[in-house]
């Protein structure tokens, strides 16, 4: 009998001692699961992150190459500047007298003006001119023709009253005052302005009224914000400032220097 408890307390153990390994090995599969989620989870997100900005860093920057453009067939247009900014603003109000309009996000606004043609705008299914949206501008009688049909299109980024995230939104003349939005992630626009001969670039309002045709680069800057990673972290600014987060959730800043080839002569 004695010989019998004896080999019952080995099994016991025995039994004891593998729940105890499973129990560690089941852990550290776990563990390792949780961290290479996590890894995945992170590079995932700086992947949208990157794309979200270089998307919003070519959208905007392709509209302000196009800025003052006008077809060679096109004479006698009288357009008001190319270009028009807000600082932590939308640019509202009529085409040839804009004004801001502040936005809780901080963000800057930028209105980018333009003469649409069959070349410098994808050509509706009904072969009308359009915006940065891809709605049909209607404007007289005018077609993709020699005539040419006026474009505004207004930059800015906001937060979706649908979802709560950031978007970078535009709205365009052919449906005026009803913002798309394009890119999402995108939380705050930078536009900085540079004047011909200038040393430094400007903020929208310190640009003088009358000297928005004298644009001949854009300092533009995106910053883009990602889903929340459980923890807080640090991001580069779009003025070079080392910034902590406010939040759970990672932030990248994209930027570029755009040139006004339409102004390029201002310049020499």
């Amino acid at each position: 009998m004695r010989r019998s408890h004896g080999a019952n307390g080995h099994t016991l153990v025995e039994f004891v001692i593998a729940m105890a390994l499973g129990l560690i090995v089941t852990a550290g599969a776990i563990s390792l699961y949780a961290t290479q989620r996590s890894a995945f989870e992170r590079a995932s997100n700086a992947t949208q992150i990157r794309e979200a900005g270089l998307t919003a860093l070519l959208l905007i920057g392709q509209q302000l190459q196009m800025a003052g453009f006008v077809p060679a067939g096109v004479v006698g247009y009288n357009a008001p500047a190319p270009l028009f900014g807000c600082s932590r603003g939308r640019p509202i109000g009529a085409d040839d007298n804009p004004g801001c309009s502040s936005l809780s996000s901080g963000s800057d606004g930028v209105a980018i003006r333009y003469v649409g043609d069959g070349v410098s705008t994808w050509p509706s299914s009904s072969g009308q001119i359009t915006d940065c949206v891809g709605q049909g501008i209607k404007s007289g009688d005018a077609t993709l023709g020699s005539e040419g049909v006026p474009v505004v299109n207004r930059y800015f980024a906001n937060v979706s009253d649908s979802t709560g995230e950031p978007e970078l939104y535009c709205d365009g003349n052919g449906n005026a005052g009803t913002a798309q939005p394009l890119v999402e992630g995108v939380e705050r626009l930078r536009l900085r302005y540079w004047l011909a001969g200038a040393a430094a670039a400007i903020d929208a309002s310190a640009v003088p009224t009358d000297q928005w045709t004298n644009i001949v680069a854009v300092d533009l800057c995106v910053i883009v914000r990602g889903a929340p990673q459980g923890q807080r972290s640090r991001y580069i600014d779009c003025d070079g400032v080392s910034t902590f987060g406010t939040d759970l959730r990672p932030r990248q800043a994209f930027s570029r220097r755009v040139a006004l080839r339409n102004r390029m002569e201002v310049s020499s």
